[in-house]
């Protein structure tokens, strides 16, 4: 999947010159960004950030984005007071930095914020999207949480459940052409199997019982949806937004 050198997909990308327009709120055990529409909304959207957590400027961006098409929008501190990753950090010691950043360990943090969602700000349907880390997330919660109604996952490092394919919820797999740590056809070696990402497609296929899809899009390399700015990638402009525009054409369609 990835080499020793950097065992993981996440390169900062373009960092956004984003402030944000929310806020930040505490949740129970837990701290939050949160921002709202002007308009008052039952539909929330919980924004699941990658390893350089909840206060990087472009996973804020995202979330005022969704605000601006009439969601709330939060994106919480999925790891709970931990240092998030550095870039200036040796890779040589992710590993042992994420084994206490597991993204299958979340649904203490998820109950919290559903809470938080339904109870401070009147939510009644509630979707989730992460990106890389979250979106791995995303994959996780759409098979375990009963009480989201849909999930995009952005190129999330694909995780491995004794059967990752029986989904509870309408999800939305983004993965990019070029992104050399999610392969779509080199085989990724696992304790249970080998799986790809065409194999996670026929999986689906095969076993989902809800509505999925699985995107691949053309050129675009890992970040491609929040960590590449379309004003100084001309080339990639049109992905980046198809990207975004497809992951709020699925949150509309589903909430």
């Amino acid at each position: 999947m990835a080499n020793e050198a950097k065992p993981c997909p996440c390169d900062i990308g373009d960092r956004f010159d984003h402030e944000g327009c929310g806020q930040e709120v505490q949740v129970g055990h837990i701290k939050a960004y949160v921002c709202k529409p002007s308009v008052k909304s039952d539909k929330a959207v919980i924004v699941i950030h990658d390893i350089f957590g909840w206060r990087l400027p472009n996973t804020r961006y995202m979330a005022d984005l969704l605000t601006t098409h009439g969601y709330v929008a939060i994106c919480p501190d999925f790891f709970v007071g931990q240092e998030p990753w550095k870039p200036s950090n040796d890779w040589a010691s992710f590993n042992d930095w994420l084994k206490t950043r597991d993204s299958s360990k979340i649904d203490k943090e998820m109950d919290v914020v559903l809470k938080y969602l339904q109870e401070q700000c009147g939510a009644k349907k509630i979707g989730v999207i992460g990106f890389c880390w979250g979106g791995a997330a995303v994959h996780h919660v759409m098979l375990k949480n009963p009480h989201l109604k849909a999930g995009v996952s952005n190129y999330g490092v694909i995780r491995f459940f004794e059967d990752g394919y029986n989904l509870l919820h309408p999800t939305f797999f983004i993965f990019a052409e070029k992104d050399d740590y999610i392969p779509l056809m080199q085989a990724i070696m696992t304790e249970h199997s080998v799986l790809q990402v065409t194999q996670l497609e026929q999986k689906l296929k095969e076993k989902c019982k809800v509505d999925y899809e699985v995107k691949i899009y053309p050129g675009q390399t890992h970040g491609f949806v929040h960590r590449k700015r379309e004003d100084i990638n001309p080339q990639d402009k049109p992905y980046i937004e198809e990207g975004r525009r497809d992951m709020l054409n699925w949150l509309n369609k589903y909430i």
